[in-house]
């Protein structure tokens, strides 16, 4: 026996007891799945000691044994047959499901504390060169983070900082510069931009053009305004920015995505990423963590239990943690999105009911 055998194309959801010890199964042929049950005697495999944290808590191990972060999912299986299920948005049961029509000011409800928010119906604050508004905080239901849309044109905006926290930005048009407590950075649209926690920034845009950005911060918090920008840049960390790259792409079964700023740069909490969605609609799954999706190009739908709202480039989506829910892409040339998870670090684990 060279290769383990597939258990089953999805993780285990599995709620471990604080302390206690448990064996993963790595040969797949456990009945007791994701558990040993000794199956693996007399082959290679042996399964692999996990001992729990000092409380309870909820983990996926890995099902389909390709696993190469044991015992956990790493997303493996979405490259396995059966691994990455759609759902058919055309099915007598899916037919029935309404499109929402009403709106709680910029956000379409759906089910739980879930919804599409569309920052060209919110109302924006200014504060000199700068507009913005609050997308996802506390008073929308979010537990681990807040997000911001600002608009920065002509002036540079006013220093700004959002604590102690870990802080992502996405540029979502145009170009110009991100001054990081004293270092400053060029960036333009599509590129990931990290902010260490206590550190400020100020935005400037290239002349003519009006930068347009998405901030993320975890844990929930707001913008501190500043008279001036310091000078505390953590040098451990240089790099700031990164760019899309096809050559780091990964493949989730018809879909991709490249992650963009994670804890190879420093962002500890945070994991943000740029990826493609051709015309599907995924199986209704679940995550661990809470997300908020940018649409960049293309339409769709977001559909959760019993409700779906449209989705366009510009519109945000929120999804709380094991919210369930599916992203269809109805455009031809799919649905371009970006997304960051919080806590969490890989964007390709998710678990189906």
């Amino acid at each position: 026996m060279s290769s383990p055998v597939v258990a089953r194309p999805k993780p285990c959801l599995v709620t471990v007891q604080a302390g206690r010890t448990y064996h993963w199964c790595a040969c797949g042929r456990s009945a007791k799945q994701p558990f040993c049950d000794g199956s693996h005697r007399g082959t290679e495999f042996t399964p692999v000691k996990f001992v729990a944290g000092p409380k309870d808590e909820e983990l996926l191990f890995c099902g389909c044994k390709q696993t190469r972060t044991a015992p956990f999912c790493d997303g493996a299986h979405s490259n396995l047959p059966g691994g990455s299920p759609l759902d058919d948005p055309r099915s007598e049961a899916n037919r029935a499901v309404p499109v929402v029509g009403q709106r709680d000011g910029a956000r379409a409800l759906l089910n739980g504390e879930c919804y599409v928010f569309s920052p060209e119906l919110a109302s924006m604050s200014e504060r000199g060169s700068l507009r913005y508004c609050y997308m996802v905080s506390g008073e929308f239901g979010a537990r681990y983070q807040t997000q911001l849309f600002l608009e920065v044109s002509a002036d540079p905006s006013p220093a700004m900082t959002l604590g102690d926290r870990d802080v992502i930005l996405f540029i979502g048009a145009g170009s110009g510069t991100v001054e990081i407590s004293g270092r400053t950075f060029p960036v333009s649209a599509t590129d990931g931009v990290y902010v260490r926690p206590s550190e400020a920034m100020r935005l400037t845009a290239t002349a003519g053009q009006t930068m347009k950005v998405f901030v993320l911060a975890c844990p929930l918090g707001k913008i501190e305004w500043l008279a001036s920008i310091p000078t505390n840049f953590d040098a451990s960390c240089e790099q700031r920015v990164v760019s899309v790259d096809a050559e780091q792409r990964t493949a989730m079964g018809p879909r991709y995505y490249q992650v963009l700023v994670d804890k190879r740069i420093g962002s500890q909490v945070i994991t943000q990423f740029i990826g493609h969605i051709p015309p599907s609609k995924a199986a209704p799954h679940r995550h661990l963590y809470e997300e908020a999706i940018i649409v960049l190009s293309g339409e769709g739908y977001m559909w959760t239990e019993d409700r779906k709202a449209r989705v366009r480039a510009g519109d945000v989506i929120f999804l709380p943690r094991k919210q369930l829910h599916s992203l269809e892409a109805t455009s031809a040339e799919g649905i371009d999105v970006v997304g960051v998870i919080c806590p969490g670090d890989n964007p390709s684990i998710n678990y189906y009911d």
